[in-house]
């Protein structure tokens, strides 16, 4: 991960910018560099993944205009060669194409791009900055309006609060020019469902999950892998383990009571014969890292915190302990495949039309919590199940296929990886969400200690201060709380809070956790 930030604006001071740009520091804590433009500012933390060499550090320059990056560009030696003939490289980092594709094609450059990534390119002719953001959200980005009618973009919304009134979410696939967002790549938008029978269909998720990993095993620097025992994060660590022919390394949490997914996890990794660390985590180190952690990921959303605190601090002890700068991660999966409530789907429109608006609400959930608690603890995360080619595919899937009509939730997922890829009891294992499954005594202790911080007289009457999403239980008040008290006045960049879908008989629950579900069952133990 890096930390970006462009501002174009005739105002704001330099020792201004440089204090809220100093809030992501551990984004890129190798090396920084502030530059003036024009116009205004482009600023950069480094971590170097690709390119370590001080060449590859940015802005890059390509006569009067300059660029920004924080991502992966998959594929970029291949691009490269192709530009070679007219345009010279310095560096090892694959964000040195970025120019020279810009010169080329324009703002049609972004259709091109194989990549996680979001960036800010100033335009040495117009003076005026472009941003632009992966399809899927997978890097983060911000913008809002300064006073003198200027912009504002950042890697995070910390770095904007105080200097724009308002912090806006940046829309994935969407870049931004001559002051309009434009849409250039939806991959919810399907034309036509895919119409193979089902064991070329998984035979087509099979081939493209093991490409989208492999290109993520490209970096400079060590690579870790977060384990949690689940059918997801098994698979991405089987394949990996698979394409490299050597141990590879992984890393699992969970709470010192009753951890559920730290025995699968070993199970995953005694099958892989990788060099595993499991960490174990207290009630204690629970509730005093809760307002830590929500001021780093600026949400409120239940969901999103709980399933934050495991991974941050299994993020925490990765960066302290070991030489890992880049974590390959589970997530897109559920999105993609359903989740456990996602069995409730009343037809395959309506299982399909869950799955699009998922996937468009990922960089405020799955995906924010990936980027916040990797980021922070200075490493890379990088989620093969993103992996545009693949969701593309998946999306294009009959969804009466997709849905559970098999007795077993993401059954064309699993039934693509039969074999010896990974044990049977796991490969058919019963779905868990993460915050549950690194021990129901978390979840249960955020609970309870959200109890004991209101009655139920105060807590009716401050949660009447919020129109916009307004909490509905105990906890979910001393979320917004805390949330306020680090970004005051910007609930909105999160779209509200992440439930399952209540208009579906059998959903509607008042608690996001699957354990307040009717077909939890066996997910828990």
């Amino acid at each position: 991960m890096c930390s970006i930030m462009g501002v174009e604006s005739k105002t704001i001071s330099p020792a201004q910018l440089a204090a809220c740009f100093e809030r992501t520091l551990s984004r890129g804590p190798d090396m920084s560099r502030m530059v003036q433009t024009r116009t205004g500012y482009l600023c950069f933390h480094r971590l170097a993944i690709m390119g370590l060499a001080p060449e590859g550090m940015q802005p890059f320059f390509l006569g009067e205009d300059a660029v920004i990056c924080n991502g992966e560009l998959y594929g970029f030696r291949a691009m490269r060669e192709k530009l070679k003939g007219k345009y010279s490289f310095v560096s090892d980092s694959d964000c040195e194409i970025l120019l020279p594709l810009y010169r080329e094609y324009g703002l049609a450059m972004f259709e091109k791009l194989d990549a996680e990534f979001a960036l800010v390119l100033y335009d040495g002719k117009t003076g005026h900055l472009i941003a632009a953001r992966d399809p899927i959200g997978i890097r983060p980005l911000f913008y809002g309006y300064l006073p003198d009618g200027g912009i504002a973009f950042a890697s995070e919304a910390k770095n904007l609060v105080g200097l724009v009134a308002h912090v806006f979410p940046f829309p994935p696939g969407h870049y931004y020019a001559d002051g309009k967002f434009v849409c250039y790549c939806d991959p919810t938008a399907v034309s036509a469902y895919c119409t193979d029978d089902l064991e070329t269909v998984c035979a087509g998720i099979r081939t493209r999950l093991i490409a989208a990993v492999e290109k993520r095993l490209d970096a400079d620097v060590p690579l870790g892998f977060l384990l949690s025992g689940g059918l997801d994060s098994s698979l991405v660590c089987a394949i990996a383990a698979r394409l490299l022919n050597r141990p590879i390394r992984t890393f699992a949490i969970g709470m010192d009571a009753d951890a559920i997914d730290l025995k699968y996890a070993r199970a995953v990794a005694e099958y892989l014969h990788s060099d595993h660390t499991e960490i174990i985590m207290t009630r204690a180190q629970v509730l005093a890292t809760l307002e830590t952690l929500i001021s780093y990921l600026g949400t409120y959303d239940i969901t999103t915190i709980r399933a934050s605190m495991g991974m941050y601090l299994c993020c925490k002890a990765i960066h302290e302990q070991t030489d890992v700068r880049v974590l390959l991660t589970g997530e897109v999966s559920d999105e993609l495949f359903g989740y456990k409530y996602t069995d409730f789907a009343p037809s395959p429109e309506e299982f399909q039309k869950e799955a699009q608006k998922r996937i468009r609400a990922l960089h405020m959930y799955d995906v924010l919590r990936a980027d916040r608690c990797i980021s922070v603890n200075s490493m890379e995360a990088r989620v093969p199940f993103g992996d545009l080619a693949f969701v593309n595919y998946v999306m294009a899937i009959d969804p009466a296929k997709k849905m559970n009509v098999y007795g077993k939730g993401k059954y064309l997922l699993r039934h693509a990886f039969e074999g010896d890829w990974l044990p049977q009891h796991i490969l058919y294992r019963e779905k868990a969400a993460f915050s549950d499954a690194v021990g129901h005594s978390m979840v249960d202790d955020l609970k309870a200690y959200a109890e004991c911080c209101y009655t139920d007289a105060v807590f009716e009457e401050q949660r009447k201060q919020y129109a916009f999403a307004r909490p509905f239980t105990k906890e979910s008040l001393l979320y917004r709380t805390l949330f306020e008290k680090y970004y005051p006045g910007q609930a909105d960049m999160v779209a509200g809070f992440w439930m399952p879908n209540r208009e579906w008989a059998g959903c509607n629950v008042n608690d996001p956790s699957a354990r307040a579900l009717s077909n939890y069952g066996a997910s828990g133990t």
